[in-house]
């Protein structure tokens, strides 16, 4: 019978200022596998955008650099064609292509990003953004990091400028890290673990919130260049051993 409820024992640290979501995520997943890592030093080795942030891919590469597995779970139709998650298409040989015909220097940022992701081992998925994803990930004791609309999950206003201040009328989407980390199936409910200090939901990092808010976060996260679930663990044999796994 499946659990009603589950929620893994991830321990987030705040984020230091605006653009570090990412890496704080990515070291609560360190932690989650008993690695004793530092804030900083993560930070330090994440790749920055020019104007602040990052992209999921960046922090796979970092997880896949030090030996764990990736998995990118993507919904970000502006890098990855759905026809090319078929057998027999080489994804690093469209991007290439895709980068040579496209002028968009994100999309040439991010595609460099893939392209390491792939020559390191890591593995992209096309599959339905459903309520049985996330909860068989979470039932394999996986926590899930997840590059979403903040606007959208927050229903705050847009934001603007160099300082970010919300303007409902000048402001743009803004995009955001956090990590699924547990379920309620009774209401329809997941706990996200939230790096950012000021968000609506309480003085807690962590908040359950309705799945299908969730959800349309993660799919409107294409806006800001994500839309996408990593899923980051140890080798296999390390990660069956690991005393984490019920």
């Amino acid at each position: 019978m499946l659990p009603t409820m589950l929620r893994l024992p991830v321990e987030l640290l705040p984020q230091p200022d605006e653009t570090t979501c990412g890496p704080t995520c990515l070291h609560a997943i360190y932690r989650y596998w008993g690695e004793d890592a530092l804030l900083e030093d993560v930070i330090f080795r994440t790749h920055k955008m020019v104007h602040g942030g990052t992209f999921a891919v960046f922090l796979a590469c970092d997880a896949l650099r030090r030996g764990y597995q990736a998995t990118i779970y993507s919904y970000n139709l502006t890098v990855f064609d759905p026809t090319w998650f078929v057998p027999g298409v080489d994804i690093a040989e469209r991007l290439r292509m895709q980068r040579e015909a496209k002028s968009d220097a994100r999309l040439h940022q991010v595609t460099a990003g893939y392209l390491e992701f792939l020559s390191l081992g890591g593995r992209l998925r096309l599959t339905d953004l459903s309520r049985p994803l996330i909860r068989g990930l979470l039932r394999r004791n996986l926590p899930i990091l997840t590059g979403l609309s903040s606007t959208y999950l927050y229903r705050s206003a847009r934001e603007y400028g160099p300082d970010d201040v919300p303007d409902d009328v000048r402001g743009l989407p803004a995009g955001h890290f956090v990590l699924i980390a547990g379920y309620s199936r009774k209401d329809s409910t997941v706990l996200v673990a939230d790096p950012y200090g000021r968000h609506p939901y309480g003085p807690s990092h962590q908040y359950w919130i309705n799945i299908d808010r969730v959800l349309g976060a993660v799919l409107l996260g294409i806006v800001t260049h994500d839309a996408n679930l990593l899923v980051i663990h140890p080798p296999r044999k390390v990660y069956r051993e690991h005393p984490r796994r019920r």
